[in-house]
């Protein structure tokens, strides 16, 4: 009889265990639990991935996790992928990981120190490892940027592949916006056909937190407006036919939603492979928190109107839909 008892409850928990994964349609939001912040997405192999700050005290963003998904719905976390132990120039602050795969390595590229000056030692720097999931290691010994460059703080960075190969850093806190371009292995930066290197392609309202991607033969800058601790922090947009601009302000796209949450705000988008799906992936501030470093990470759908003009995005607590299982 115990023997019985034993083995309908280890069914009954096999089967709890079980349901969830293949009846949850939904991934629900936040997507995984913690306080995590700016998330970078992408789609390596046959996997979605969320690279986010962690969100706390400066003095202890000292490491970076991952989440890796196949579907949207689970998501798998990838402890310290990045830490400060590997970059021995970087103590605080380590905000905003942006990632690209080229030549069969992947580059992490972080801001760290939160530096105020041109004097403090910090601002962009650069990771590598052989896997999306690292461990990653510092790939120059220094930073790729310490400087301020058009009052632009060096954080914030987002690497910008163009159709036509080139790869761009696009960047900037304090309200101010650069594009520089890359050179091809990383290790700094090439001049423009007029010497310069520093391009500022600020839009109004710009706060921090740049994006930019490619839809339809038109360059869509995306970027945060407000203050990151504050539930006014909101994603606005523009549209151009060049990397440079100019860019004139369209609106908000994404905000706080007083039944949902707040904060909403410094974003990225992933496109789901071999189609025109598009999901936004930000952080947000739940409706029972007010510190401001308590901040989740959220998913849902982004659209865009029959003219190419994005839909405003309704925040949820469902989150978007189980996604077709990626293969390689």
């Amino acid at each position: 009889m115990k023997k019985q008892k034993r083995n309908l409850l280890a069914a009954l928990a096999l089967l709890a265990a079980l349901m969830p994964v293949h009846a949850q349609k939904m991934s629900g939001n936040p997507l995984f639990p913690g306080w995590y912040a700016d998330p970078e997405g992408a789609v390596f192999g046959n996997r979605y991935w969320i690279y986010p700050t962690y969100s706390d005290a400066y003095e202890k963003q000292v490491f970076m996790d991952a989440f890796s998904s196949r579907d949207l719905i689970k998501w798998k976390k990838h402890d310290h992928i990045l830490d400060t132990a590997a970059v021995k120039w970087a103590h605080k602050a380590l905000w905003a990981p942006a990632i690209v795969h080229k030549d069969g390595r992947y580059f992490l590229f972080f801001a760290a120190n939160d530096i105020q000056n041109d004097e403090e030692t910090g601002g962009i720097g650069v990771a590598v490892a052989d896997r999306p999931q690292g461990p990653y290691k510092d790939y120059l010994g220094k930073p790729l940027l310490d400087k301020f460059q058009n009052g632009a703080q060096p954080i914030d960075q987002f690497v910008f592949h163009d159709a036509d190969g080139q790869y761009y850093m696009i960047y900037g806190g304090w309200r101010h916006c650069n594009i520089v371009r890359l050179k091809a292995d990383f290790t700094g930066f090439e001049p423009y056909a007029d010497g310069s290197v520093f391009r500022e392609i600020t839009p109004e309202g710009y706060v921090e937190g740049p994006f930019m991607f490619i839809r339809n033969g038109k360059y869509y800058f995306m970027w945060s407006e407000g203050g990151w601790g504050g539930p006014n922090y909101r994603v606005a947009y523009a549209i151009a036919d060049s990397p440079f601009g100019p860019f004139e302000r369209i609106g908000v796209v994404l905000q706080q939603d007083p039944a949902v949450a707040t904060g909403a705000g410094h974003h990225s988008l992933i496109n789901a492979p071999h189609s025109d799906d598009w999901y936004i992936v930000y952080h947000r501030r739940p409706l029972t928190e007010t510190h401001h470093n308590h901040r989740a990470t959220c998913m849902d759908k982004l659209e865009f109107d029959d003219q190419g003009l994005i839909l405003p995005v309704k925040i949820t607590f469902e989150g978007v839909e189980r996604n077709k299982p990626l293969r390689h």
